[in-house]
């Protein structure tokens, strides 16, 4: 698990920079369009970092809950998991 956060936040960090690095973009008024291409790319690289956070709560906070017996926190995790999926679909 120290790992998967170790790789987790140094994504984030490269995510920082590139969001830094299109606050310069505008600021030096560069072209839109090669503006919105690092928007794009800041985007898929959110999308990525989404994915392995919610593969990590599904290997750990997930399968704990299943694991536990406890039909409540089961319901608890299933049901963040739900929410999560129905903010996405708005």
């Amino acid at each position: 698990m120290a790992k998967d956060k170790s790789a987790i936040l140094n994504r984030l960090r490269r995510i920082e920079g590139q969001v830094r690095g299109v606050s310069q973009m505008v600021a030096d008024d560069r072209y839109c369009i090669d503006i919105l291409h690092q928007v794009q790319a800041i985007k898929a690289a959110l999308s990525r970092a989404e994915s392995e956070i919610l593969k990590d709560h599904a290997a750990c906070c997930v399968s704990e809950a299943i694991a536990s017996g406890d039909a409540a926190e089961q319901k608890t995790k299933f049901n963040e998991l739900i929410d999560l999926f129905e903010k996405v679909k708005r």
